[in-house]
C-alpha cells in the first residue's frame, strides 16, 4: 500500500490510502461494509464516472447509488445496451431505434422491420435481456482511435454512430464492449449486467416499451402510464424529421456543413407556425359553436408558453378573435397565507398558492359578461392590491391565460367544460444523438433555462441547475399528471435549437466551478452539446420560440 497516495471518499467523510491504479471498484470493495448501499457509478471531482475508472492519484469521490438522478442514468442507459444486445443475438443485424421517453418508459422499434414486435417476439427479447443479466457479463470501456471506431461501428452496422463520430473531430474516443457487441453511450455504463435487476419491456403501440427501475420501489419496474395525446405529438414530429431526412445528430451536422441550416430552419419554422394556426382554428371553432371562452396555456418550465400564447393570440385575432389575457400571478393569496415547501419556503408553484375562488369568481363574472375589478399582486409586498383596472368581456373577445396549473380541473372547476381550451406546451425533442442515445426533453428545458437565466435574470449556470432538481419536483407533482387533460398539444422544440443554443451555453456552463455538485451536470451537458456543430443565431427569426432564450424576440415586453 502507497500511504502517500489517498483519496477522500465523501460517504464515510474520510481519506482512503490506495495503490495508484486501483479501480473505483477496487476501492468500494475496501469500505463496502460502512456504505448502506451497493454503488453503481461514482463521482470523481465532481465528474460522473464508472466503477472501472482507474485512480491514479489524489480523488475527491463520492460513490452513487442506483436510485439517486445520476445513478438512474447509468441504469438506464446500461439496460439500454442489454436491450441492443439481446435484440442483436435473437434478430443478428436489425435496428434497433430507441426513439423518446414516454408512458413511464421509452419508445423503441426496430427501424424497417416493425413487423418483427410482435408480442411473442417482444416477450423473446425481454427473456434473452433476463439471461443477459443472469449472466453478470461486464460493461467492458474502452478508448481508441476514432477513425478505427469508426470502422468498428461500421461492421456492425451502426450507422448512425458512423455519421456522428465523422462529424465529431475527436481524436479518440470511449465506447463499451458487452461480449460480442460494441456500442456507446455519453453516459458511463454499470460495472456489469447483473447491477440491473428491475425491469420490462411491453408492446407499444408500433414499437415497445422499456421500462426500468421504479425509483420508489428499486426491485420493480416501473409501470406504464397511458399517454394517447402525448404518443401523437411525439409521432408527428417523428414523422416530421422522417420526410425532412433529420434522424439524428449526424445528419444534421453533415446537412450544417453542406450549408443547408437556413433550409432547416425555415422549415421548422413553418411547421410551428402551421401548428399555430391549427390550434387557434380548432379554438375558433368551438367558440362560433358557443365554447371556448377561456384558452389555458400550460407547460413545464422553460418549454416556451410565454412565446406560444403571444404567438397563438396573433393566429385568433387573424380569425377574428381578439385574447385579453390575465395573469395568474395576480391571484396569488396573500404571501402569509402561501403553502410552504418541504423546506419551510414559500411554495409559489403550488395550485394553493391561488386564491382559487376569487379566480373562479372573477372568470364566471366575465363569461357572462359583467365587468370585473382585476387584481394585481405585489410581490414587493406580499399583498394582492386593486388599483382601478377592469376588464369586460365583448363579442369578439376570449380570455388567454398561461400558468402552470392550466391543465388541472381544480383551477377552473366552476367553469363549464365546454367553455374551457387547453393546450399543453412542452420541448418533446424527437433529434435523437444517434439510435441508442436520444436527446432528453428535460435536458433540452434546462439548456434553455440555463441560457435565458443568464442573459435575463441575472443567474449563473450554477444557480439554474441547483434549482432544477427542485423545479422537475414541481412539475411532476403540479403539471405531468393533468398533460393528457389537453385539447391540443404544442410541440415547442426546433430541429436545430440545440445547435444554436450551443455557442450561447457551452461559456456559461464552462463557469460553473470544479468544487460544487453542479458540475457533474454542467460537465455532461458539456459532453453532450459537444456532439453539435454550431449554427449561430443570427439565422434566426426574431418571432422565432428560440428567441424567448436566446434574446432578439419581438415578442418579449
Amino acid at each position: 500500500m502507497n500511504n502517500d497516495m489517498k483519496i477522500y471518499c465523501k460517504n464515510t467523510q474520510e481519506y482512503i490510502d490506495i495503490d495508484g491504479g486501483d479501480t473505483l471498484q477496487q476501492i468500494y470493495e475496501t469500505i463496502e461494509k460502512r456504505l448502506p448501499f451497493r454503488p453503481i457509478c461514482a463521482l470523481v471531482n465532481n465528474k460522473i464516472e464508472g466503477l472501472s475508472y482507474p485512480v491514479f492519484g489524489p480523488k475527491h469521490v463520492e460513490y452513487i447509488e442506483a436510485t439517486s438522478t445520476h445513478g438512474l442514468r447509468v441504469y438506464i442507459h446500461s439496460l439500454c445496451m442489454i436491450l441492443y444486445k439481446a435484440i442483436e443475438d435473437l434478430f443478428p443485424g436489425k435496428r434497433l431505434r430507441i426513439e423518446h421517453s414516454i408512458s413511464g418508459g421509452y419508445y423503441c422499434k426496430i427501424k424497417h422491420n416493425e413487423d418483427l414486435l410482435s408480442p411473442e417476439n417482444i416477450e423473446r427479447i425481454k427473456a434473452r435481456m433476463h439471461e443477459i443479466v443472469e449472466m453478470d457479463l461486464k460493461f467492458v470501456r474502452r478508448e481508441r482511435l476514432t477513425a478505427d471506431v469508426i470502422e468498428m461501428f461500421r461492421k456492425q452496422g451502426l450507422n448512425d454512430k458512423v455519421r456522428l463520430l465523422e462529424s465529431s473531430n475527436d481524436l479518440y474516443t470511449t465506447f463499451y464492449k458487452l461480449d460480442n457487441i460494441i456500442d456507446s453511450y455519453y453516459e458511463p455504463l454499470a460495472p456489469s449486467t447483473g447491477y440491473i435487476k428491475a425491469f420490462d419491456l411491453k408492446p407499444y403501440k408500433e414499437g415497445m416499451l422499456l421500462l426500468g427501475m421504479d425509483r420508489d420501489n428499486p426491485s420493480q419496474p416501473r409501470k406504464v402510464y397511458p399517454m394517447e395525446k402525448m404518443y401523437k405529438a411525439f409521432t408527428d414530429y417523428v414523422k416530421f424529421n422522417d420526410i425532412v431526412g433529420l434522424d439524428d445528430v449526424g445528419t444534421l451536422n453533415k446537412a450544417i456543413e453542406l450549408g443547408r441550416a437556413a433550409d432547416i430552419i425555415n422549415v421548422a419554422e413553418a411547421l410551428h407556425e402551421k401548428m399555430f394556426s391549427r390550434i387557434a382554428d380548432d379554438i375558433t371553432t368551438r367558440y362560433n359553436n358557443g365554447g371556448a371562452r377561456v384558452v389555458l396555456i400550460a407547460g413545464p418550465s422553460s418549454s416556451g408558453k410565454t412565446t406560444s400564447s403571444k404567438r397563438l393570440a396573433i393566429q385568433l385575432i387573424t380569425n377574428y378573435i381578439v385574447p385579453k389575457v390575465i395573469s395568474l400571478d395576480n391571484y396569488f393569496v396573500d404571501r402569509e397565507h402561501t403553502p410552504r415547501d418541504e423546506n419551510g419556503d414559500y411554495d409559489y408553484e403550488s395550485l394553493y398558492a391561488l386564491d382559487l375562488e376569487q379566480f373562479n369568481k372573477d372568470l364566471t363574472a366575465l363569461i357572462n359578461g359583467e365587468e370585473v375589478k382585476m387584481p394585481t399582486y405585489n410581490f414587493h409586498t406580499g399583498q394582492r392590491e386593486y388599483r382601478g383596472d377592469t376588464l369586460q368581456l365583448k363579442d369578439n373577445n376570449i380570455l388567454l391565460m398561461e400558468g402552470i396549473h392550466g391543465l388541472n380541473p381544480e383551477l377552473t372547476k366552476s367553469i363549464p367544460e365546454h367553455m374551457k381550451y387547453r393546450v399543453y406546451v412542452s420541448a418533446l425533442t424527437t433529434l435523437s444523438i444517434d439510435d441508442h442515445n436520444w436527446v432528453s426533453t428535460s435536458d433540452n428545458r434546462l439548456l434553455r433555462r440555463i441560457v435565458r437565466d443568464y442573459k435575463y435574470r441575472g443567474a449563473d449556470a450554477l444557480a439554474s441547475i441547483s434549482r432544477w432538481e427542485s423545479v422537475r419536483r414541481g412539475e411532476e407533482k403540479w403539471i405531468f399528471p393533468y398533460q393528457e387533460n389537453a385539447d391540443a398539444m404544442l410541440n415547442s422544440s426546433l430541429l436545430f435549437e440545440l445547435a444554436v443554443i450551443k455557442e450561447q451555453a457551452e461559456p456559461v456552463l464552462r463557469q460553473v466551478p470544479a468544487n460544487v455538485p453542479e458540475f457533474a451536470v454542467a460537465n455532461r451537458l458539456l459532453r453532450f452539446l459537444h456532439y453539435f456543430k454550431p449554427i449561430s443565431d443570427s439565422t434566426i427569426p426574431s418571432t422565432s420560440l428560440i428567441r424567448e432564450f436566446l434574446g432578439g424576440s419581438s415578442f418579449r415586453d
